[in-house]
Formats: C-alpha cells, sequence, structure tokens
C-alpha cells in the first residue's frame, strides 16, 4: 500500500513539474509576443476569469466613496546606499525595490517588491497604457507593485490571494520638457537591452515618478496584467498624469529587445500593454467626487473655449462703449469750460460790480456850466486889471 501511495505522489510531482515547464515556456512565448493575448487563457486559465486588469475607467460611472484615503509612500525617498538591480524580463523594464518601501493608506500594510513600464511603439497619442480613461488611452503606464505583508509571509504566496497584492497605477503623457525622474530608469536602458540581461544602477528617489497629488485616484479589484493573470491586485489609478519628454519616450519605446543577445532574430520590445478586459459586475470607486475631478470630452472642451472667446469679445465690445463714452463727456465738458471762459468777468463775478453814479438832470447840469464860465471870466478880467499901470504917475 505504501508503495502505491508513493507511486501515486510521483505520478502527481511529474504531472506538476510538466506544468510547471509548460507555464515556463508558455510565459517565454507570450513575452516574445508569439503566444496573442487572447490565447493566454488556454495555459493560465485566470487570464479569462471575471476579474481582470487592465479596464476601461469611465468617469461618469465610478462611484464616489468618501472612506478612501490619501495614498502615502513608505520610505520611498529613503533609498539608501544599496544601488537598484534593473532587469530585462523579455516583456518590460523591471526594477527590484528594496523591502523597507511601501505604501500607507490601505486596510493592510503592503511591502513594496518591484516597479515596471508598459509603452507602444507609435511615439506620442498612438498609445501604449494598459488603462484608459473614457476611452483614451495615454502614452505609456508605471507599475509599482506591493505584496500584503501583513497577512502574508511573501510575494509567491501574497499574489495568490484575492487580497495578497496593491499596484499604483500611474498614466504617462508626453511634453515638451524632460522628467529628470525618469532618466534615473532611461539612462541605464542600454545596459539591459537583451532578455534577461540585468545591471545595477544608481538608488533614486521613487516618489519622484509619481504623481503630486496621491489624493485623487481610482479604485478597483482587478488582476495581474500578464500571465498568470491572478486576480488578488487591489488597483489605485491616479487620476494626475505624469508627463515626460517625446524623446524620452522614443528612447523607452526603441532601446529594449523582447529576444536574447544569442538569438539571431532581435525582436523590439514594443507595444508590451494589454488591451482593457471586460468590467463586468465589479464597480470602479473614486476617491474624489465628480465635479473636483471630471473628465471632459473634445466637445466640452471646445465649447468651453468658444465661451470663453465669446465672452472676451463681449467684454471688449462693453470696454470699448465704456471707453467712447467717458471720452464724449470729457469732451463736452472740455468745450463748456472753453465758453465759460470767454465771458466777461463782470458777468461772472456780477456781484463784485460797482454801482453805477446817479445822473444828474440835463437843465440843472447846463446851469452849473453857465455859472462856471461867468465866474471864470470875473476872475480873469480882474487880472487884468491889476496889471495895467496908471496913466497919471508917468513924467
Amino acid at each position: 500500500m505504501m508503495k502505491g501511495w508513493r507511486k501515486i505522489e510521483r505520478k502527481k510531482a511529474r504531472k506538476r513539474a510538466a506544468r510547471a515547464r509548460q507555464a515556463e515556456e508558455a510565459g517565454r512565448q507570450v513575452h516574445k509576443g508569439l503566444v496573442g493575448q487572447t490565447e493566454w487563457s488556454d495555459y493560465f486559465p485566470e487570464c479569462g476569469g471575471t476579474s481582470q486588469s487592465p479596464v476601461d475607467v469611465v468617469t461618469t460611472q465610478t462611484k464616489y466613496d468618501p472612506g478612501l484615503m490619501p495614498l502615502t509612500p513608505l520610505g520611498y525617498d529613503q533609498h539608501g546606499n544599496r544601488p537598484f538591480s534593473l532587469y530585462n524580463n523579455g516583456h518590460t523594464a523591471v526594477i527590484e525595490l528594496p523591502e523597507w518601501m511601501g505604501i500607507g493608506g490601505l486596510p493592510w500594510l503592503f511591502t513594496a517588491v518591484q516597479l515596471h513600464l508598459h509603452w507602444g511603439s507609435g511615439g506620442p497619442s498612438q498609445g501604449g497604457s494598459e488603462h484608459t480613461i473614457n476611452g483614451l488611452s495615454a502614452d505609456a503606464e508605471l507599475h509599482v507593485v506591493h505584496y500584503n505583508s501583513e497577512l502574508y509571509p511573501n510575494m509567491s504566496t501574497a499574489m495568490m490571494k484575492r487580497d495578497g497584492l496593491a499596484v499604483l497605477g500611474i498614466l504617462i503623457v508626453t511634453g515638451e520638457e524632460t522628467n529628470l525622474a525618469f532618466n534615473n530608469i532611461l539612462n541605464y536602458l542600454s545596459r539591459i537591452r537583451h532578455a534577461d540581461q540585468k545591471a545595477f544602477i544608481p538608488a533614486f528617489d521613487v516618489q519622484s515618478l509619481l504623481p503630486k497629488d496621491l489624493g485623487r485616484y481610482y479604485r478597483y479589484n482587478g488582476s495581474l496584467t500578464t500571465p498568470p493573470c491572478y486576480q488578488s491586485v487591489i488597483w489605485s489609478l491616479f487620476h494626475e498624469r505624469v508627463q515626460i519628454s517625446k524623446a524620452q519616450l522614443l528612447r523607452l519605446e526603441t532601446l529594449l529587445y523582447s529576444s536574447k543577445s544569442d538569438e539571431p532574430d532581435r525582436m523590439l520590445l514594443q507595444d508590451n500593454y494589454r488591451t482593457t478586459q471586460p468590467l463586468n459586475h465589479r464597480v470602479v470607486f473614486s476617491s474624489f467626487s465628480a465635479e473636483s475631478g471630471k473628465e471632459l470630452s473634445s466637445g466640452e472642451v471646445t465649447a468651453i473655449v468658444i465661451g470663453v472667446m465669446c465672452g472676451c469679445v463681449g467684454l471688449a465690445v462693453i470696454v470699448r462703449f465704456i471707453v467712447k463714452t467717458i471720452r464724449f463727456f470729457t469732451l463736452l465738458h472740455l468745450e463748456t469750460v472753453a465758453v465759460n471762459s470767454s465771458t466777461s468777468s463782470w458777468d461772472v463775478l456780477h456781484n463784485n460790480r460797482p454801482a453805477p453814479m446817479p445822473r444828474l438832470k440835463e437843465p440843472e447840469k447846463a446851469k452849473e456850466i453857465k455859472l462856471d464860465v461867468a465866474l471864470n471870466s470875473a476872475s480873469v478880467g480882474e487880472k487884468k486889471e491889476e496889471a495895467s499901470p496908471s496913466p497919471q504917475t508917468e513924467p
């Protein structure tokens, strides 16, 4: 009986080993792109589950949960002197994180394990993120993976439990400015160009990769986005995007290979994102109300721009009317002042005009003139007489 039991156990062990080899080979084929995403469930059953990731977040269908607290990075900036390990696993670039890093603001304590990136192949605005918002994808996406260290001893155990993992999702868009924080990764991709290559890089502040606002995010229960697609992830997708330059995105899309260095056919590591999965019965919660973080459609943005332009035109017309009105009344005032200044000072200051002298009647005035003439004549005659000498006194 003992021999029969051992025989059964050996048979089970061989089957497990065979499945493990099959899964490993399938994983390599997946990483090389030889097994399409629609075929993942043939090798990894959970990839066909009902709680898969990523998903499209339709903001009008999210449910506000005031109990969702801001997420708090723990030890992200305390990288110490020990370098980070950068690894090309054939599917993405992975940085292994030290165990003292974690994330707060979740029901349990979660310890950081690694971070990695997903991207496309067509440059800016061509897609590359895994999650989408209202059907629109970003240019790339960063994932920071943690395991539930409060309930489980390690990552391997936690990843198979429904509450075992917590992943932060950061959407990445492109702009003109270079994001220096991402150069801590991009500057060393040339050291791991081929699959299975590993390099040590200087440690850096991991929090510098995250958006500034850690309080607004979307939360839902999902899965790993690569096989074995375990449905064990508490997802937190940040509302705020992080920006890198177009040149940085180009380096990410063109530097790495999914093939090994000894393989004759080189295959660029591109389009390593999974398409969005059905939401099914799940609800996406948001840590902020719809009014404070509303996503606007292109039509709404156009309407707002047109409204602002019309408002500016209307304001300009009103200002022009006011200026012309003020100018009109100013000119009118100046003309009034000019007319008043030409008026006689006697008319302006009529209270200061001296009283007129009373007029004499004409007959009385004539009499006075005649009397004055008579008096003057008499006076002249007397003076002449005094001046003439008497004839009797001559010899």
